[in-house]
Order: structure tokens, then sequence, then C-alpha cells
């Protein structure tokens, strides 16, 4: 009986210890999209590791944080960057609890997207070192949205490929 007990403490404690971590997490990462709806700068790029990379929703949007500052530098200067709420967020750890991956669909000004990325906890911190961000597109649109796409991506596809 008593090697029940100490077995079930262990599991709710592990449990536990998982729910901790993963409101850590989801507090990091709502605070970091308040801050570009606040056009907090500092505060939004301090959540980024050094060495981070940011994918948007364009083909062409594959950043490192440096080239990133640059292109957002204009939108949080006007006083609003963007504004994206986690409608539903999944958090995963790797076992030492220093690198969480996640994926999250977002409610913002082009409807829901998809985020997703990778953590570092760093000198007692989480830091940004991948995020990913994406347009989502109802399967029954997708002709309709390779349609549109179609005139811009088709020479871009051509570029890519002549560089492989």
């Amino acid at each position: 009986m008593k090697k029940y007990v100490l077995l079930s403490i262990f599991f709710f404690s592990a449990g536990l210890i998982n729910a901790q971590d993963t409101a850590s997490v989801n507090d990091f990462l709502n605070r970091w999209h308040k801050a570009a709806a606040e056009a907090q700068f500092d505060t939004y790029f301090e959540a980024m590791a050094e060495e981070s990379i940011f994918i948007g929703t364009d083909a062409t949007e594959n950043w490192d944080k440096k080239a990133f500052q640059a292109f957002a530098k204009p939108y949080f200067d006007k006083g609003k960057a963007w504004y994206f709420t986690a409608l539903e967020r999944h958090v995963y750890f790797s076992p030492d609890k220093k690198t969480a991956w996640f994926d999250e669909l977002l409610d913002t000004q082009m409807k829901i997207c998809r985020g997703s990325g990778v953590l570092v906890w760093v000198n007692g911190q989480w830091k940004i070192k991948h995020y990913v961000l994406s347009m989502t597109v109802p399967n029954d649109n997708v002709d309709k949205v390779v349609d549109i796409k179609s005139a811009l991506e088709d020479p871009l596809i051509r570029t890519l490929k002549e560089k492989k």
C-alpha cells in the first residue's frame, strides 16, 4: 500500500510540475504577443534569443533576429504592430525542461493563424529560438488560394529551384 501511495505522490507531483511549466510558457508567449499589440519593441525582441529565427506568412519571410527587427521597427514605431491572441495552445518539453516546443491557433487580423515554435531556457527565463507563423486555409478553399498565389509564387518557385 505504501508503494502505491508513493507512486501516486510521484505522478501527482510530476503533473503539477508539468502544469507549472506549461503555465510558465503560456504566460511568456501571451506577454510576447501582448508586447507586439502594445508596440513594446524592446520587450518583444528581448523575448527572442540573439540567434533566433522568425518565419512569417509570406514565402520570403525567413528572418534572423536583426533582420526581423529591421522589418518590424516601422510597425512598432506607428504605435501598434500586430495583435495575436491564443485560441488554443499545446506545449511540450524536453526531459530536462530546458527546451519547449509549442503550436498555437491565434486570433489575428488575418483571422485564424497557426504559430509554432521552439523555446530555450536561458539564464532563468524562456527565449524564443524559432517561431513560424502560418495562415490557415480551409481545405475546401485550397484551390482558390492556389489560384490567387500562383501569379506571385510561380516566379519565386522558379528562382528557388535555380538556386539549388
